[in-house]
């Protein structure tokens, strides 16, 4: 059973960085792209960022303005997302997925705060 775990979350002030990962078992995952969400209180799942199979490809949402990459580990199951220049309004449980066809996968989320 395919399952993805996000890590890496925490409190942290304005300016500062967080690194998240998401480590997936129940299969091999270097043939699909992965990606994060993330979910702020009273709003909907938004998209962030996704990887391509390879890693050399990427997108963004554009409130990221280069200050988050996306990255990937195929040996280890892993996909990363490099977060900087943190502001209050990141604040949101961020999520990685996974399509496989024909099914979506999440992972539980991971909370990332960030105070001012």
């Amino acid at each position: 059973q395919v399952q993805l775990v996000e890590s890496g979350g925490g409190l942290v002030q304005a300016g500062g960085s967080l690194r998240l990962s998401c480590t997936a078992s129940g299969g091999s995952f270097s043939s699909y792209a992965m990606g994060w969400f993330r979910q702020a209180p009273g709003k909907e799942r938004e998209f962030v960022a996704a990887v391509s199979r390879s890693g050399y490809s990427t997108s963004y949402a554009a409130f990221v303005k280069g200050r988050y990459t996306i990255s990937r580990d195929n040996a280890k199951n892993t996909v990363y997302l490099e977060m900087t220049n943190l502001k209050p309004e990141d604040t949101a449980v961020y999520y990685c997925n996974i399509y496989i066809p024909t099914r979506l996968y999440w992972g539980q989320g991971t909370q990332v705060t960030v105070s001012s």
